[in-house]
């Protein structure tokens, strides 16, 4: 095992992947002037800095990934994501399915989301849930720094278009990632800590936040088990659905606002797959419906904090 941030996981993961396979490129805003080590590894053919249109980008990646290549396309902030929406969700997501399976689509769109560096409203907004309603598109969003390796390695060798989100709070966290190759597989979420009284399930930074209120829940002798989404599309609903069943009760924590939020597709699923199993309604724990703050505390109380999951938890196991 060795220890790196996310920040160098990524650039782990573009490197032995670009070494890999000679069709992945990377491009996007600012990408060369930051990872002056690919560019020297790989040339500036294959890691190009773009001007700042995020449709221009994510539309040359489309292309590109239509006559066989495997772009990577850094979109920086979430929110600029708005500016290509027709690239991403109307082709991308869509062409592959429309030519009857003729070509393929294998892009990875890289975005920064969420609380951490009080970059405001406009660069911050949690928007993963717009593309998980979207056909044809994966979404992933991790929450430790191996998954961020093996995760965007799965994402750059799959053939559909990928929407990586990566969790601004936790861009210079550091973790252990396994030596060699370390791939984690799409659509499977792991259990961070088992549990048999309450199911708390999460994804991104907060899966931290629900894992600090298990230990918290444990002392006062309450057993938690927190799941980590890890894959937003597809959704590992087995492994949703085998918590709750054995615990019979469910939080769901996200930093993304609440309405039609991912929470509110999990507790669907589970009140239409596992209602029987149930001992108490299902809740969510979610960021509020409105722009982000710039002022870190302000910021922080905008994120769902561990005090409120473990206040949630103790009302529904009561």
């Amino acid at each position: 095992m060795a220890q790196i941030t996310v920040q160098e996981a990524i650039d782990q993961a573009l490197a032995e992947e670009m070494t890999r396979d000679p069709r992945v490129l990377l491009m996007g805003e600012g990408v060369a002037t930051k990872r002056h080590a690919l560019v020297e590894a790989f040339g500036g053919e294959r890691v190009r800095n773009t001007p700042l249109a995020e449709g221009i980008i994510a539309g040359t990646a489309a292309g590109a990934a239509a006559t066989g290549l495997r772009p990577v396309a850094d979109l920086l902030f979430a929110p600029f994501l708005c500016y290509a929406m027709d690239e991403l969700v109307n082709s991308a997501g869509k062409l592959r399915y429309l030519s009857g399976g003729q070509f393929s689509f294998p892009l990875v769109a890289i975005a920064m989301t969420g609380a951490g560096w009080c970059v405001g409203a406009q660069h911050n907004h949690n928007i993963e849930a717009w593309f998980v309603h979207s056909p044809g598109l994966k979404v992933v969003m991790p929450g430790c720094v191996a998954d961020f390796k093996g995760l965007l390695k799965a994402a750059i060798r799959d053939d559909n278009p990928v929407l990586f989100f990566v969790d601004i709070g936790l861009v210079f966290a550091a973790g252990d990632v396994p030596e060699g190759e370390y791939l984690v597989p799409i659509g499977e979420a792991a259990v961070r800590r088992s549990g048999q009284d309450i199911s708390l399930i999460s994804y991104a930074k907060t899966v931290a936040v629900c894992e600090d209120a298990a230990r918290t829940l444990a002392e006062q002798g309450i057993s938690a088990e927190v799941i980590d989404l890890r894959t937003l599309k597809p959704l590992d609903e087995a492994s949703i659905l085998a918590s709750v069943r054995k615990t019979g009760r469910a939080v769901i924590v996200h930093e993304a606002s609440r309405t039609c939020g991912v929470g509110a597709e999990i507790a669907a699923i589970v009140a239409e797959k596992a209602f029987t199993a149930l001992k108490a309604p299902v809740l969510r724990l979610s960021g509020p419906d409105a722009p982000a703050p710039a002022s870190f505390p302000l910021e922080q109380a905008f994120v769902p904090q561990a005090a409120a999951v473990v206040d949630t938890a103790r009302r529904l196991c009561a």
